[in-house]
């Protein structure tokens, strides 16, 4: 056994790709090996500016011989099908064996293929690895680049070092040929090295100024940073994707510290440090209060002899680059926010949705009726409009155009420098939040009001035009902006999705739309996400059946509209699932339906999951299941109803012909003696029943649940000691109602039936 070094040079590889080509390299590498039968050990593999590396552990000197078989057709088939046989695995007739396959007579072709010398598979597959190296973007060069069918890499290929053990790979690519030479740093050691193999590989390059390992690299710069902002009584503001950045654009990083003219400080920290990072890949520092401090950290790619040399040039660049963010910002100032959301009507969100503009006054109409209603407690309306008016102003100033990552905060900046209240610029500023998973959620009520309306408009907008998430598309983020309503919603009080939605309808469509019939149908369902897949279909048989431009925009509005409530239900389960909470919990209470209030739904959903934890609910269930197991089997009905509408005689939903009669017998005394542990399980359920109620109407499901566990101990009894099936038609009949009046009990908290156990 010995190891294989494979080194490709070029010429500068940008950062960004690094880490891909590492991955596509050994990717690349393994399945040449694996489909050439060469067994090997650890691949470790490596990158810097110049060069990708790889060394292969254990690697063998000689493949092993091996024999392959393939069955045929059988014999006397056509002739034609005899040869395509032979063509296709290499063999003519007078090599096939005949063999009994089930009696039958049958070709079949017999390979026996040879051990070969590891070198030569080398030596054929680093060409192919080559050819095959799926570049995010590369390029053709010299002469040969004329032609489509020149070799393609991310810049031009300079040099291939191929040793097993301590012999040469000798292989050629586009009149590169493999060699032991490679080249160090390239202005501490421009000259050639020659390597050995792969056991003096890393130490020769480093003796030449060639870091290999690029996570050594990223240390170093971590490490070095952090150090020279120390010795300056600074503290480096960590970016690890900075790091990772000045790693792979330099093979012997050497971090220095500099100063930028304190003036610069007029500009906000975060426009600074966005011009420093994206523009030249500076590190940025803080003083020991937390501000930003005038100092920057560049990476050379070299030992200087005069560091402040090099300083001092990255300091000029910087300085060129700051003076640019100090005049957008001046400028910027020089308009008040309100007339730059005037511009806002040049720019379209989307053609069916109107322009950005069209868009602010729809979330304008909306936050402040979140506002006045109440939905977000303390967010004063006059603020909330004033910010969602503004909240989109700052896409049209030139700092956001230089930089977009900055828009909103740029607003909540220029919203402060323009004297407007904290509420308003801090909605402005944070609107936009969250924007992803574990981003900070805003709990100031203007700017929960003003997000909430954000997200709210973009989600009906796009559902009102049919632009649906399908499988992994979901190009204007409609999945992370319902996650993020889920979020907001922990700072709402009584936030009704259906209302809410209506509301944003009437935003998009008119006020004329909200009062006709089409409209108040779709109020009476949405966001009941039982009635998900009636809604679904009504929709479709409105749009088949009415005919008319009009007619078939507002089918088609109906049919978007109604696939809401799936969506969010969609969604809600996924975030509990990350959350820890289990699929089936989630599920018994979302199958109650009438809910649209996220609060409650996610409140029930906790209190039921932290229920289910104790010994209570899990016995409980199984009294549930037992019970339920009864009245199917018995085709008892009228569960559900009881547990919807409350009503207060469960053998009035008997499904038995007798019923009526039986009811009557009860009323004129023809009532039998029931049982002790029959007794008790009424007198338990007269107890949680409206115990469980009032626990719910005061969104206590925790108490709800505990009511619930009271029964725990008398439907086990009543099981125990109690007959169902009597052979008295009305014991049995009452003793069904019983366990259904117990079953829609457990109903009123979540649908039992859904959870496993």
């Amino acid at each position: 056994m010995t190891d294989f070094l494979l080194e490709l040079r070029s010429e500068e590889i940008p950062a960004r790709m690094q880490a891909g080509a590492r991955t596509d390299l050994e990717r690349l590498f393994r399945e040449q090996m694996k489909a050439a039968g060469v067994e090997h050990g650890d691949v470790s593999v490596w990158s810097t500016p110049r060069r990708l590396a790889l060394i292969a552990k254990a690697m063998p000197e000689r493949t092993e011989a091996v024999s392959e078989e393939a069955k045929g057709p059988p014999e006397g088939a056509p002739d034609q099908a005899v040869d395509g046989f032979c063509n296709k695995n290499g063999v003519t007739r007078d090599q096939l064996e005949v063999r009994d396959v089930k009696g039958r007579p049958t070709y079949f072709a017999v390979k026996n293929i040879p051990g070969r010398d590891v070198k030569d598979v080398l030596a054929e597959a680093i060409p192919a690895i080559i050819r095959a190296f799926p570049w995010p973007k590369s390029m053709r060069w010299g002469d040969a680049s004329i032609s489509t069918e020149s070799l393609r890499w991310v810049r031009p290929l300079s040099g291939i070092v191929a040793i097993l053990g301590e012999d040469l790979v000798e292989c050629e690519v586009h009149g590169v040929a493999s060699g032991f030479a490679t080249l160090g740093h390239r202005f501490h050691h421009p000259g050639e090295i020659t390597i050995g193999g792969s056991d003096d590989y890393i130490e020769k390059l480093r003796a030449c100024h060639v870091i290999v390992d690029h996570e050594e690299r990223q240390g170093m710069v971590r490490q070095q940073a952090e150090t020279a902002a120390s010795a300056a009584g600074l503290n480096l503001v960590a970016d690890e994707g900075l790091v990772i950045e000045n790693a792979g654009l330099t093979e012997w990083p050497v971090p220095l510290l500099g100063r930028f003219d304190e003036s610069y400080l007029d500009v906000p920290p975060e426009v600074i440090q966005l011009t420093a990072r994206t523009n030249q890949k500076y590190f940025v520092c803080n003083d020991a209060a937390g501000k930003l401090a005038n100092a920057f950290i560049c990476t050379a790619n070299i030992t200087a002899d005069d560091p402040a040399v090099i300083v001092d040039g990255n300091r000029k660049v910087l300085a060129a680059r700051l003076s640019d963010a100090r005049f957008f910002w001046e400028v910027d100032q020089k308009t008040k926010l309100a007339e730059h959301a005037k511009k806002l009507e040049r720019i379209t969100f989307h053609e069916k949705l109107g322009t950005v503009a069209d868009k602010v006054q729809r979330i304008a109409k909306l936050a402040r009726w979140l506002a006045e209603e109440g939905v977000v407690p303390g967010a004063d309306p006059d603020m909330t409009e004033m910010a969602a008016l503004l909240c989109k102003a700052d896409l049209v100033t030139e700092m956001v155009g230089e930089f977009p990552e900055l828009q909103g905060l740029m607003g909540g900046y220029y919203a402060r420098a323009e004297g407007l209240p904290d509420a308003v610029a801090d909605a402005i500023r944070d609107h936009y939040k969250p924007v992803g998973q574990g981003d900070d959620v805003p709990t100031a009520p203007v700017t929960v009001a003003v997000s909430l309306a954000d997200k709210l408009d973009t989600l009906v907008g796009f559902f009102l035009i049919g632009e649906f998430p399908t499988g992994s598309k979901d190009p204007f983020a409609l999945r992370r902006a319902t996650l993020a309503i889920i979020a907001l919603s922990a700072s709402c009080h009584n936030l009704r999705l259906q209302k809410a939605i209506s509301i944003s309808v009437g935003t998009h469509l008119g006020e004329e739309i909200v009062a006709d019939e089409f409209r108040q149908h779709f109020i009476i369902y949405a966001c009941d996400f039982e009635w998900t897949e009636k809604l679904i279909a009504e929709a479709r048989n409105i749009a088949e059946n009415l005919s008319g431009q009009l007619a078939a925009t507002r089918a088609n509005w109906f049919y978007g509209l109604a696939k809401i409530p799936e969506f969010f239900a969609d969604r809600l389960k996924v975030q509990q699932k990350e959350a820890g909470v289990r699929h089936d919990l989630i599920d018994a209470v979302f199958a109650l339906g009438g809910e649209d209030d996220l609060v409650r739904l996610l409140a029930r959903v906790k209190a039921l999951q932290s229920f289910m934890e104790t010994g209570d609910g899990t016995n409980l269930l199984a009294g549930y299941k037992r019970a339920a197991n009864i009245l199917k089997k018995e085709g008892f009905e009228g569960t559900d109803r009881i547990a919807r509408t409350g009503e207060e005689d469960p053998l009035s939903l008997v499904d038995d012909p007798d019923v009526g009669s039986i009811v009557a017998e009860r009323g004129k005394g023809g009532d039998y003696e029931r049982e002790p542990a029959e007794q008790a399980l009424v007198d338990a359920l007269d107890k949680a029943e409206p115990a469980a109620n009032a626990a719910i109407e005061d969104e206590n499901f925790g108490s709800a649940m505990a009511a619930l566990a009271s029964l725990r101990v008398p439907i086990d009894t009543f099981f125990d000691d109690v007959t169902v099936n009597d052979e008295n038609r009305m014991k049995r009949t009452a003793r069904l109602a019983l366990l259904a009046r117990f079953v829609a009990a457990v109903h009123k908290v979540a649908d039992f039936s859904r959870i496993e156990g």
